[in-house]
This record gives C-alpha cells, structure tokens and sequence, in this order.
C-alpha cells in the first residue's frame, strides 16, 4: 500500500453517516476503505480524527483558458477542489473557429501571453493534458462559442445550414470528449437564439450521453418565465437538465423562490432530470456589460463599441436600463472587479457609483464610457441576492455546489484585480458557514452535494466517493476550523483547516503548501 490514512473520519461522499476508519490507497485508487487497514502503507498518515472527504467537485467553473496560465489550479486545489468542469454559461475553450477565434487569440495573448493552438475539443483537451494540470477537469461545449463560430454575433434565426453545422460541432465534440451542452442565455449572441435552436441542440448532445448546463435567459424580472423555457427545453429534447447558479435577483424578485422551487419540483415529479448548483454567496460576478440590453450586441465586439460611441444610441439604452432597474440604489449594489487597462485600476474594488463619482460622471455614462476604453473587458460583482434565499436553496436536495469561477491565485496575471472571493472560499464557506455555524446542512450533505451528486449528474465513472476501487481524489480538512477568509473587499486570500488535498492518489497540497505536483485527468464520458 503507497499510502494509509489512519484513524481519519470518514465521510466517504454518499450522504450516509461519517464513520472513524482507515483509508488506504495504492497506484491512485482507494485499496482499502475500512476500520483498520492491515497494511502498512509506504507513507502513513495520521488523520488524528479529522475529515477525510472525496475530493470535492466544482461543478460549475470558468478554468478553461486559467489552467493554462496557471497549471496548479491554486485557488481551486487549496479549497479542496480536485475536479473542475468548464465550459459553463456557454463560454467553452472548445469548439472555436473563425472570426470569434481570432478575437479570442488576441485577447489571451494580451491578457495572459498564451498561445491557442486549437480549434476542436479534442485538440484543446490534448493541449492541456500535455501540460499537465494539478485538478481533473471535464468540458463542456458552450452553445455562446459554437453559435458565435457559426454565425458570429447575428441577431436572428440561424439559417438550416447554420443549424445543421452547429449540431454537427455538438455531435464532434461529444464525440471527442465533451461531457455535454452549456448555454449562457442572458449573453450574446445565445441571448439572440429562440427555444428550439436550444433544442436541436440539447437533442444532439443527448445522442451521447450529455448534460444541458444553462444560465437561463433571466434570473430575476423574468426568473419564472425563463425556467418555464429551460424545462420545456429538458422535457422535449429528454436531456438531464442543470440549472446553473440557481438563484432570485433583485429584491423585487426576491418573494419569486416558492414559485421558481414548485416548477423545478413539479417537472421533477414528472420525470424531467432537473437539478441545479449554486455558490454560498449573495453577490453574483459577471461582465459589467450584462446591464445592457441584448439588442445592444449584435455584430459581436464591434457592433457593440459602435454603439456604445453613439450619443443617440446611448440615450435608448439609458432609458431602457433605468425602466429595468429604477432602484435608486441600482448603481451602488454593482462593484468593478476587474479591468485591463492599468489607467482603470483604480476603480477595482470599488462601487460603480462611487468609481463614477470620481470621474465626475452620471453612473451611465460612466459604465458605457469604461466598456468602450475596455473594449468590454470589465468584471463586476453584483449584490443582488437575499441570504434567506440562499439558505432554502442550498438546503434543497437537487442543488450542489459550484463557485461560478475560474481558478485564481494570489499574484501574477489571475491575481489582479478584486476578483469575487468565491474564486478563492466556496467550498470552506459551505462548510464553515452553513454546516459549523448555522446547521443548515449536515456535514455529509455538504460533502454528498460537493462530491458524489455532480459525478453522477454527469455520468463520470469511479469518482466522488471514497469507496474501494475508485480514482482516490481525497481532502483532508477539519471541520471545526476550515473557514473561507475571503471578503469581497479582500478576496485574495486562501482557506484555513485544510491540511492534506490528493488528486489520482498524489498529494497536491499538504499543510497549506502546494507540491507542484500535476496529477490531474481529462474526464470524459469514457473515463475510469
């Protein structure tokens, strides 16, 4: 045996009771799972009655192109993540081609200096297995990506031609490895698709086994009407439906949960495949430029910064974004996180209405007026959410656990700006806050929704359990001091209580320090 864990506590990630035992592991699977292994271990490890739990699973994660910049998955594997699964929202590395690839190889090269040797799934998990990366990592194929390759950012229907190429890039990146379909329908130029484009879609990822991920169309003014068309969707196209960073925005949306939980429920009990994730948090992050309306994005970047240079077309969408959110304090509740250009810095951290008080400018006018110097590229945080919502949505079965973020780390390229803390704390703040201190959850739901519910939503094979024969993806944490520092004024800062962190049976992190190690697998359908 290469390595035992003595005297751990056991929460092996099924949901049933944690139980005290030993865990041994040997050429990157659990060997033994039990009271007392009988075999001394090459390395032994005193668990001291700490937890020993599966390697928690972000479910829903933006990394795509940050595992690249950063192969060690800091802010990820330190939180006690050792699966990512990307392509969310339907923003996917792959499949990307044309027009849309070119922007992207620009901004990647400016922004991290990276090369984007690909265009296919295939080509870009090769790419990545060849560097070697610290997590496992799953894809999804984003409709957003695959509909902008087709049609760039065309607001209308897709051609039959146009459709038929994109189910066919669905089909060949099932094929190679994606692990289903994710769509981000409240952004261009998915925003700009109607029900049964998502459909054709859903029905061909379907073919082989795929998941349908989807940030819906809205998830707050028009939250019921757009989780009407996301189960319509599922229940047409058969499709296991998963609805992304469930959630109510905006607090006159707020009294919409019982509704919004009676359809989930209902479709349920009909035999729809719904479940849904969500991030322990009240703030959302997301480009600053989701304030606009959709119309404002058609022809992608550029028709996007045309309009935006337009006095006249400024002043249509003022009035429409004031009639959407006539909060007076709408301006006040969104948070600049992250810009590009080192003359915008400075707005980091701080208020939009507070950034353009310093400008000396209206809250729009300086919103449009930093996307243009931007070209786009501006992150925001979103205070928007209620915690009593929070809680009765994570307490609910069908909802697991996803930080809605890329892996970040403390410094260099992915450590500027004021990124959410949920980049860095998702996973302990489950655990301290709504396990330790608020027993909303019991310690192995927690786990169960972190670990074996996203490995059986997506049909990956021998994961998210600690259980004889399994891949030994293993976090070894103590539950009455793992705490997330993070806050949304000082993010940057890694978890405490996490002592060990293992991926394929190679320990990654150990006492806080990452190994450097790069033990982590593409997974894919096919994977054991």
């Amino acid at each position: 045996m290469q390595i035992v864990i003595r005297e751990a506590r056991i929460v092996d990630g099924s949901g049933a009771p944690a139980f005290t035992g030993d865990i041994g592991i040997h050429q990157g699977r659990f060997a033994y799972v039990g009271p007392c292994c009988p075999e001394r271990g090459e390395t032994e490890i005193q668990g001291h009655g700490e937890a020993a739990a599966p390697g928690f699973v972000d479910v829903h994660s933006h990394s795509d192109y940050y595992l690249l910049v950063n192969p060690l998955a800091e802010s990820k594997v330190r939180q006690g993540v050792t699966t990512e699964i990307g392509g969310n929202c339907g923003y996917s590395a792959a499949p990307v081609f044309g027009k849309v690839r070119e922007e992207r190889v620009k901004v990647y090269r400016d922004l991290f200096g990276l090369d984007l040797p690909w265009e296919s799934v295939g080509a870009y998990l090769s790419h990545l297995a060849m560097q070697g990366i610290s997590v496992n990592f799953g894809l999804l194929a984003g409709h957003n990506t695959i509909r902008s390759s087709v049609m760039y950012g065309s607001d209308r229907a897709p051609s039959s031609e146009e459709m038929a190429r994109m189910v066919q890039l669905i089909r060949h990146a099932m094929s190679e490895g994606a692990l289903g379909l994710s769509t981000g329908l409240i952004y261009p130029p998915a925003c700009f698709s109607r029900t049964s484009e998502i459909v054709d879609l859903c029905r061909a990822a379907k073919e082989d086994g795929g998941i349908f991920a989807v940030h819906m169309r809205s998830e707050g003014n028009r939250l019921l009407e757009a989780v009407d068309e996301v189960i319509e969707i599922a229940f047409i196209s058969g499709i296991p439906l998963q609805i992304s960073h469930l959630k109510t925005s905006g607090e006159r949306n707020w009294n919409k949960l019982d509704a919004l939980f009676e359809r989930i429920e209902t479709a349920r009990r009909q035999g729809v495949d719904v479940t849904a994730d969500r991030y322990p948090y009240t703030a959302s992050n997301t480009g600053l430029s989701a304030v606009l309306p959709d119309w404002a994005f058609e022809g992608g970047t550029e028709g996007l910064m045309n309009r935006l240079k337009d006095q006249e077309i400024r002043r249509r969408m003022k009035k429409e974004i004031e009639a959407a959110h006539p909060e007076e304090d709408y301006f006040d509740r969104i948070m600049i996180s992250a810009v590009t250009r080192p003359e915008n810095r400075g707005y980091a951290g701080k208020k939009v209405k507070a950034c353009a008080g310093l400008a000396g400018k209206e809250p729009l006018e300086f919103v449009f007026d930093l996307l243009v110097q931007e070209r786009n590229m501006v992150d925001s945080i979103h205070f928007t959410m209620s915690h009593e919502n929070l809680r009765r949505i994570l307490k609910k079965d069908y909802v697991m656990i996803g930080s809605d973020s890329g892996a970040k780390t403390l410094e260099g390229p992915l450590g500027e700006g004021n990124p959410h803390p949920r980049a860095y704390g998702t996973c302990p703040r489950v655990l301290q806050q709504f396990v330790r201190e608020e027993g909303l959850l019991s310690l192995e739901e927690a786990v169960r929704k972190m670990t074996s519910d996203p490995i059986k939503k997506l049909g990956i094979r021998d994961r998210g359990l600690i259980r004889q024969g399994f891949a030994a993806d293993l976090v070894l944490f103590d539950p009455q001091t793992i705490r997330d520092p993070s806050t949304y004024e000082e993010p940057k800062r890694y978890p405490e209580g996490i002592r060990m962190v293992m991926v394929n049976g190679e320990v990654v992190v150990m006492d806080g320090e990452h190994t450097g190690k790069r033990p982590g697998k593409i997974l894919t359908l096919r994977s054991y």
